[in-house]
Parts: structure tokens; sequence; C-alpha cells
């Protein structure tokens, strides 16, 4: 998730970190490498000059501020700046909340073909009931393209969110929207989710439709749908889309595959809308509610560990931790059934290469030879291995000897070493946590290679050996 920009800026503020005086000609090739930078990444060019004059003027003849140096002054301007061309204006209006009335809120998809406007519609759904727990109605306006409203039903049945079916025989969009209005007042819905026709370019048809909609549906939210990797094309679309429709905000989808970022950086600007939501995975639950400030820092290469704890905390049942911290406690066996968990946690979290995106560039760096692709076959290895395994050898791994091994790696479709490799790093986890070291701390120590995440502890256990060795001596 725009790799590209966050390698660009990362590089652009370790050289402005180092800074000890801003004079205009480093201010001025600092300047010129981050309007580099937002170019490459393909931000509309209104608003590069608009970012770049508003850094100049803020930062050129800056003096140290406090404990600052004033490199690290720039860099707190560029993520302000960041920060302010990301996000809406002052409103403060509360999004999709639940008001407590009578009415329920509805929420208008609009889009243009293949953006993924109809499964966007099924995600948001998912993350009203999940977030605001709530009672959510799905239905599609959608009579144009065949399998719309089937394509929906089956998204809505699949994660549990209740589905109107309009009657066959009724074929326009504004009485589908008043039947379903109507269902979702008399059983007391808090939130009506209306999928409407994409096109494959604006036409006027479209726009009335939509605007029919909107006048009789009066809904709380209009969003437009847009697929980042469109770059410019789709932000021009969209603009034009909210001078017809007035739009209340932004929804970017494939935001995982755009390594650029442009369309991020430049949707506010040029259409005038907030962005709501982007979506950073083909899964039903792979919508992230858009902040701004987290973002940003994202985008310098600072992470975002904050939304990767509510991630964790979201994924991981505080239930199964707990049970094993109290199993633990009491003194009984960390065994290979509660490894397995540790490794599925990993996945939980979107794997591997989705955790690193959410940490800070130099972490990131350590990790760049790590090839991550290959660490999530080892994961789904070591997942096949276990599985091979019977429920005693699960329990007590330190039965397993030679005509076991090879067993459970032709069970498996692995190798013996790949066993003994599953069963030394489960040793590692087993010894560090009678230590007293931290589940959290330990899930990436089960990760088959990930060498780095033990070299503290192997360090630590060197020392103690040599000093008992010079007491010896002695």
């Amino acid at each position: 998730m725009l790799e590209n920009l966050t390698k660009k800026f990362s590089s652009i503020i370790k050289g402005i970190r180092g800074e000890t005086k801003i004079t205009e000609e480093n201010s001025a090739e600092i300047l010129a490498e981050i309007r580099y930078a937002l170019l490459e990444a393909d931000v509309a060019l209104p608003v590069v000059k608009n970012f770049i004059a508003n850094i100049r003027e803020r930062s050129f003849g800056k003096e140290v501020i406090h404990s600052l140096t004033p490199g690290q002054s720039i860099v707190q301007i560029v993520n302000q700046e960041l920060i302010t061309l990301l996000s809406r204006d002052n409103d403060e209006k509360p999004f999709l909340q639940h008001q407590n009335s009578n009415e329920p809120q509805i929420i208008l998809m609009a889009g243009l073909q293949g953006v993924g406007k109809t499964t966007t519609t099924g995600k948001i759904g998912l993350w009203i009931a999940k977030k605001r727990k709530a009672k959510v109605l799905l239905t599609s306006c959608d009579t144009y393209r065949p399998a719309a409203a089937e394509q929906l039903k089956i998204l809505a049945d699949s994660v549990n969110i209740d589905f109107f079916e309009h009657e066959k025989t009724i074929s326009e969009p504004i009485q589908i929207g008043k039947n379903a209005l109507n269902y979702a007042k008399k059983y007391l819905y808090d939130y009506l989710l209306i999928d409407t026709a994409g096109r494959l370019s604006l036409d006027e048809v479209m726009m009335r439709e939509l605007q029919d909609l909107q006048t009789t549906l009066e809904p709380s939210e209009t969003l437009f749908v847009v697929d980042s990797m469109q770059g410019q094309n789709a932000l021009s679309v969209a603009a034009e889309f909210n001078k017809s429709v007035k739009l209340s905000g932004v929804i970017l989808t494939k935001v995982d595959g755009d390594s650029r970022g442009g369309t991020l950086l430049s949707v506010r600007s040029v259409t005038g809308c907030p962005v709501r939501f982007v979506g950073n995975s083909e899964k039903l639950d792979g919508l992230e509610l858009f902040d701004a400030t987290r973002f940003a820092n994202r985008i310098l290469g600072m992470g975002d560990i904050l939304s990767l704890v509510e991630k964790a905390q979201e994924s991981i049942e505080t239930e199964d931790s707990e049970k094993l911290a109290l199993k633990l406690k009491s003194g009984k066996k960390f065994n290979l059934n509660d490894y397995r968990k540790q490794l599925s946690q990993v996945n939980k979290l979107g794997g591997i290469a989705s955790i690193l995106n959410y940490l800070p560039s130099a972490i990131k760096d350590k990790a760049q030879n790590l090839n991550t692709t290959n660490l999530e076959k080892n994961v789904k290895k070591q997942d096949a291995i276990i599985s091979s395994m019977t429920k005693k050898e699960r329990l007590a791994p330190g039965i397993i000897k030679a005509h076991r091994k090879k067993r459970i790696a032709l069970g498996s479709g692995t190798t013996i070493p790949e066993v003994n490799q599953l069963l030394n790093q489960f040793n590692t986890m087993q010894s560090m946590l009678r230590q007293g070291g931290s589940i959290g701390k330990n899930i990436m120590g089960g990760v088959p290679n990930f060498k780095s995440a033990n070299t503290h502890d192997k360090r630590k256990n060197r020392k103690q050996k040599n000093r008992l060795k010079k007491r010896r001596k002695r």
C-alpha cells in the first residue's frame, strides 16, 4: 500500500533530519525532492503546487524550536500539511453514528462500473454491523446489470446481514428504493444501504436517476466509489459527478494494490469530498475507516502502530489469549496446539506482509531482505505439519523421534528438516515463555526464518553463560 510514495518520503526525511540550519539553498533542494516524489506518485499538479507553496511559506527561515532541530521542524511541517491535504474541511458532523430516531439512516452508493461498488456496499454493511452494533439492511436498485441484486444478496448472506429483495415485476429504481425504505421502517432497521447502477461513463440518464433517488429518499450519505488504480481519470469523473449529485464522501477501493498513492492525496482537493473509507483487501472485512493523521504518518514512513493494535484487538480473541496466559501461570506446558494458535493470530492480522505495512520504515528496512511470500508459505507448511501429528504428539512434542518425523513429513507433504525446523522454533518459543516472555512479543518468533525475532534473547543468554564461566574460573 503506497510503497513507492512511502519509500520516497522516507528517503527525503532521512536527509532532512540531519540538517542543522535551513538555508534558501537546502530548502529549495528539499522542496524539489518533495515535488518530484508527489508528481511521480501521480498527484494532481495544482495540488502539488499548493502543497509546496504552503511548506515553503511555513519552513523557510525557521529557527530551532526548543529541542527540535530545523530538519525536524520541516518534517513536522510536512506532516501537518499532509494531514491538511488528506483531511476534510471543518465538518464536525459524526460519520455513520447511529442517531436515536425511528427513521433508518440511508446510505446511497454511486460509482462507475467495475470499481467494486457492489462489494464495497457489502463491506460497509459489515463494518456498520460490527463497529456500530446496528441493524443493517442492504438492497440493490441496479436494474440494468444482470445478477447485480443476486451478487449483493450473496454478499449479505455470507456475513449474516439482511437483504431486501424486490419483486421481479418492479423495474423502477425509485419504487425499489421506496419499498426498501418502508420495509426498513417497518422492521426497525438502523441503516439502509442502497446500491445503485454503475455505468461505463457519465451520462444524463444515470445522473437523473441518482438525482431522483436523492430527492425521494433523502439519504444521510451519498458515497462515490473510486478505483484508486485509475489515477487522475477517476478523480475527474468524481468531480463531474459531484456537480450534478451532491456527494458526502468518497471511498477508495484497491488501495492495497496502489503503490503510488496519487489518487489518495488528490481526492479531497480535486473533488471537494472527504475520503470516508479505503479498501485494503478483497475480503469483506478489508475496509478501513479513513484517518488523515494515521495515513500521513504511514506515507512519511512513521508507521501506524495504533491501527495495528486496534486490528489485533478486533482479530485476536482475548478469551484465547487469557486462557493461554492462565495456563502458563498455573505451570502447565505450552504445547503445539498453543503454538498453532499463535501462527493463526498472524494470519488473522492479514499475514506478515500486512503487519509490516503498519510498521515504521526503520523496522521495515531491517526486514526488507525477508521474502514475505516464502514466509507466508512456511507458515502454511507449519500448519500442515502440526495437522499431520496425532493429539498425543501435539500435547507432548518430546515424543516425536525419527520414525514419527518421517510419518509426519510424508503426511504433510514436507521434509524431515522442515519438521525439525518447526520443533526447534517451538522449543525456542517454549523456553522464552518459561522465562516470562509475553505472548505478543513471541508471535513473530513463531514465524519461520524470522531470524531477528530471537536475536536479543540469544545474546542475553550468551552473556549470562560467559559470566558464569568467568565466576567458575575464579
